[in-house]
């Protein structure tokens, strides 16, 4: 989906990921992700949410919860993360990074939201009074001030990805609203929704999800609260944030863009460059396909072509045959049987470190001298 804007604008990582593996120091089924890159596309982002007051929370599901590239965001000037986990929040927190947003797209566990409430996040979203009235109950017996929360709102027409489903209904928002401000130890601050913006005709729109948190934010308001919180996550990138200003959103969550592949980019030349891609290697052929070594494989990842050879210069285009869904991500299939046993094969494209078995390897200097940084697993864990 990205190879050939990666061909383009990133070559040196390419490249450098491609040497790194003739010389045994990553294995296939790693990510390679360029260090500056990704803090140079966070630093264009930064500068964009300026100058349209819109305030940024990163993402790093899509990178692994890397700790030092989440640092590397941190220092280029968007200063806290969103965990769309609590085990996210957690390892984030772990290492030196403050939360911004909680229990958004997955909600606290109970017997999670204590630890959670010790990382101070300056926002949680919750689904339902219920999730509301144990984080009250928790956060009051620890005697802190109100938990500041987002209501995840949403309405029957809009579209929600399988598996993400949930949220309290608009038409219910006035009710149970009364509810949750009943609670003593949670104060509502503002509403959510995902996604919020999508590609269409070439270009960015607000979702039928965004139209959605305009009247609940229209609602709070008629209701006493004088500049609720719009937080509008999806396709988040220096472009859109101005589309978000205009809509009446306040908070925006880069994730994809942090690595130049949200699907705007595939689009269109976009401010943010490429940072990432996949390395594998072949692994044997059979019935007129090359195999490579699977594992980091995503199956919303658009995958469409791949470049193999053992000498970067020399690597020749080959065109990927997905796989079935439900597939374990055993190995990736290429179309022909050309391919050399043991050569290197780059990807790359949309994915989601997080739920993988790959290992990420950080490099830095891409462009002149590529220097291996650490390897990780997807959990952000260093590994070497």
């Amino acid at each position: 989906m990205f190879l050939e804007i990666i061909q383009q604008r990133n070559p040196g990582l390419l490249e450098a990921g491609a040497f790194y593996h003739q010389q045994g120091k990553i294995d296939p089924n790693t990510y390679v992700i360029d260090v500056d890159a990704v803090a140079e596309n966070a630093k264009i982002i930064a500068q964009s949410a300026r100058k349209t007051n819109i305030e940024l929370f990163f993402m790093t599901k899509q990178i692994g919860r890397n700790p030092i590239l989440a640092h590397a965001i941190k220092e280029a000037g968007i200063e806290k993360a969103v965990a769309v986990d609590p085990w996210e929040a957690k390892g984030l927190a772990t290492g030196g990074i403050q939360i911004g947003h909680a229990g958004h797209l997955v909600q606290i566990p109970k017997n999670m939201t204590e630890s959670i409430l010790h990382l101070h996040p300056s926002q949680i979203t919750v689904f339902s009074y219920e999730n509301a009235a144990y984080i009250s109950d928790i956060n009051g017996a620890m005697k802190k001030e109100p938990q500041p929360i987002l209501l995840r709102v949403i309405s029957k027409q809009d579209f929600l990805y399988p598996g993400q489903e949930g949220g309290i209904l608009l038409e219910n928002l006035e009710a149970e609203l009364k509810r949750i401000e009943t609670l003593s130890g949670v104060k509502v601050i503002g509403v959510t929704n995902f996604p919020c913006l999508q590609m269409e005709n070439g270009g960015v729109e607000p979702t039928i999800n965004f139209r959605t948190l305009q009247q609940a934010a229209e609602l709070l308001k008629n209701k006493g609260y004088e500049a609720p919180v719009v937080n509008a996550p999806s396709l988040n990138t220096a472009e859109t944030l101005e589309i978000i200003a205009d809509e009446g959103g306040t908070q925006a969550e880069p994730g994809h863009a942090l690595t130049g592949t949200t699907p705007l980019h595939a689009a269109k030349h976009q401010p943010e460059r490429p940072a990432i891609a996949y390395v594998s290697e072949i692994s044997h052929t059979y019935d007129q396909k090359s195999y490579v070594y699977g594992g980091g494989f995503y199956a919303r990842s658009n995958v469409q072509t791949a470049l193999t050879g053992e000498n970067f210069s020399e690597m020749k285009q080959m065109d990927v045959i997905p796989n079935e869904p439900g597939t374990i991500d055993y190995y990736g299939a290429l179309k022909g049987d050309q391919a050399t046993v043991g050569n290197t094969a780059l990807f790359s494209f949309r994915t989601q470190i997080f739920v993988t078995n790959a290992q990420v390897a950080l490099i830095k200097n891409t462009d002149a001298s590529p220097e291996l940084m650490g390897i990780y697993d997807a959990a952000g864990n260093r590994l070497q």
